[in-house]
């Protein structure tokens, strides 16, 4: 990976261009077929990484409607196209939603496919309703931290996992219990009605034996090879979803959900985030363009 001049990108149908401000990334894409191929799995490298994006509107594509030039949005970019690790980026108008003023634009980059990946394997796949108890593994990292105060807020009884460090910031996001995975034993937890990984491989193997009748195992990581014995199994990739969108910003501002940032970079960094090293609680963010610079007056 390297920084280099990459073309202004074109207006599609339906595509807005964003001014990117902050973007954000996970860092196994670079093994996903669609980040280096096209949707007809033809070569489009050099090819732009990451996914998620707050800034601001600069251009209409043809047939754009629900937005405008110079307003502020957040949302997904397509998986198949360039990315958010760039200073402009082509995006398709209903991948995005409208961004409150005072919501930052760091903060509102690290909330897209947590907060739809979360809501989606809870409630869409999940079906989690009030007074059911979930277990979320990973529950201190971006997607699992989301996934314990939306749980928590709809009424669930919240079991999180993760290392022992993690603990005290779980805990205090709202889950009930935390169970260290290195020191504890995961099958002490007790029948639960739904499991939500993002670990995978033999936590998520054991966890199926967890699933209480009726219940669901979800996972964002691969198809589960264990299903529970008298209940679903769930793979799947998060979707675009403007609305949910919106209701998360709106949760943000009220202050019921708090993405966890972790590290903040400029662009030039980028190709380093992306580098195995020391792990950092939260999500990190690239910052692209300083707040304030291309808003609208």
């Amino acid at each position: 990976m390297s920084l280099t001049d990459m073309p202004y990108p074109h207006a599609a149908e339906n595509d807005v261009i964003v001014r990117v401000h902050a973007a954000g990334f996970t860092p196994g894409e670079l093994d996903w077929p669609a980040t280096w191929t096209d949707r007809a799995g033809r070569d489009r490298t050099p090819s732009v990484p990451g996914h998620e994006l707050s800034g601001v509107v600069v251009e209409l594509g043809y047939g754009t409607t629900g937005l405008s030039v110079g307003q502020r949005v957040f949302g997904l970019a397509d998986w198949t196209r360039n990315g958010t690790l760039a200073e402009y980026t082509a995006v398709e108008a209903r991948n995005v939603a409208p961004l409150p003023a005072d919501i930052d634009h760091t903060v509102a980059a690290a909330l897209p496919i947590s907060g739809l990946t979360a809501w989606q394997g809870l409630f869409d796949h999940g079906r989690l309703t009030t007074g059911q108890t979930v277990l979320i593994h990973g529950a201190a990292g971006g997607v699992g931290s989301i996934a314990v105060q939306l749980a928590r807020e709809a009424g669930a009884r919240v079991i999180g996992t993760g290392r022992a460090a993690d603990r005290d910031g779980v805990l205090g996001l709202g889950a009930d219990t935390f169970v260290d995975l290195q020191t504890e034993k995961l099958e002490d937890v007790g029948e639960v009605d739904v499991v939500f990984d993002v670990i995978g491989g033999d936590i998520l193997d054991r966890s199926a034996a967890l699933v209480r009748a009726g219940g669901t195992l979800v996972t964002i990581v691969m198809p589960p090879k264990v299903r529970p014995r008298d209940g679903r199994a769930v793979f799947f990739v998060v979707e675009p979803d403007r609305a949910r969108l919106t209701d998360l910003a709106t949760r943000l501002r009220d202050g019921r959900l708090k993405p966890l940032v972790g590290a903040v970079r400029p662009l030039a960094e980028a190709p380093a985030a992306y580098a195995p090293g020391k792990r950092i609680p939260g999500k990190t963010i690239i910052r692209v363009t300083e707040d304030g610079v291309g808003e609208p007056s």
